[in-house]
């Protein structure tokens, strides 16, 4: 056998054996790198330390707790203090406005400069102006901020003339003083003399003079409730009201000027006098005061100058006819 053909014998036997052995140890080198590999994943792969990854969970819930439980505490820590500086921004506030009211106040009570130098009345006729100031207690020289307008006006209403006062300041130094007096409407008959009244039953005056203004007579109220500011008492107001609409319609008519007294004394029989007629008119109650001053009207047209009794005492509307009877 020559060598040529026991190398290709070689070959033939002894190459695929070394070839086998190669591709043994490739796979084991393979099974090797792969359990490397595995293990390295296994490494690296989060959940390879179940246990680990729970405690670094927790840690960082407790680090976000303890992160978040900090910054509520410093916002806590920042409105207190944003708080307590408002609060004192605010009593600063309030004490600069307290000590600058005070301050003004006190000029106010001292300075010269605001002494009362005039002090004017106006819409007062029946009381004078003296009397006025004199009520309200002020006087020139005195601190126009040294009284309280509540208390003026009330000295002032003592005065029964005066139903409403309006007290004004001009500053620096001026005051008005504002009247609205009662009108006197009746002359109310007392003991020798006479009061005076307005339509709402003040008493304003006693005098011996009853000037123009109708007399009334038969009035309820006791002698000694007749004292000037008081009123008339409950059955004489109301009757009052009644004597009101008759002047009224008097007025209509105009015969209100010639009445000279209205008796009172019974509601359902009201009479009057016309002393510059020579008449008594007899009005009965309160109804029906329009048409019976056309009557009465009439029936003094027709009678001028005689003297008598007028009577519309009855009732218009039922037959009753006015009539005129002379007196004998």
């Amino acid at each position: 056998m020559d060598k040529n053909q026991k190398e290709k014998i070689d070959h033939m036997f002894y190459v695929p054996v070394a070839e086998k052995e190669d591709k043994e140890e490739k796979k084991k080198r393979k099974e090797r790198e792969k359990r490397i590999k595995e293990r390295q994943a296994r490494e690296t792969d989060p959940k390879f330390d179940l246990d680990t990854e729970i405690v670094i969970g927790m840690t960082n819930r407790n680090n976000q707790k303890k992160q978040q439980a900090k910054k509520q505490v410093i916002n806590k820590n920042q409105r207190r203090i944003e708080k307590r500086k408002k609060r004192i921004k605010r009593i600063v506030k309030w004490t600069s406005l307290i000590l600058i009211i005070a301050g003004g106040i006190t000029f106010a009570l001292v300075s010269p400069i605001f002494d009362i130098k005039e002090i004017r009345v106006e819409g007062n006729e029946q009381v004078s102006s003296e009397t006025i100031v004199s009520l309200s207690g002020l006087a020139k020289g005195k601190n126009i901020f040294q009284y309280m307008s509540s208390n003026v006006e009330k000295q002032i209403k003592e005065n029964p003339y005066v139903e409403q006062v309006k007290i004004n300041r001009i500053i620096p130094n001026e005051v008005k003083i504002t009247i609205e007096e009662r009108q006197k409407r009746f002359s109310l008959a007392f003991l020798d003399g006479y009061v005076y009244l307005n339509s709402q039953g003040y008493l304003l005056e006693i005098t011996n003079d009853p000037l123009d203004y109708p007399i009334l007579q038969g009035a309820s109220t006791p002698e000694e409730q007749i004292v000037v500011g008081n009123r008339l008492d409950t059955s004489d107001l109301e009757k009052l009201g009644t004597v009101i609409q008759i002047m009224d319609a008097a007025k209509s008519c105009e015969l209100d000027t010639k009445v000279t007294s209205l008796d009172m004394s019974d509601k359902n029989e009201y009479s009057m006098v016309m002393e510059s007629e020579k008449k008594t008119i007899h009005l009965g109650d309160g109804t029906n005061l329009s048409n019976k001053m056309l009557w009465v009207k009439s029936i003094l047209e027709d009678n001028q100058g005689i003297e008598g009794d007028i009577f519309v005492n009855g009732d218009l509307n039922n037959k009753f006819k006015p009539r005129f009877r002379a007196k004998v």
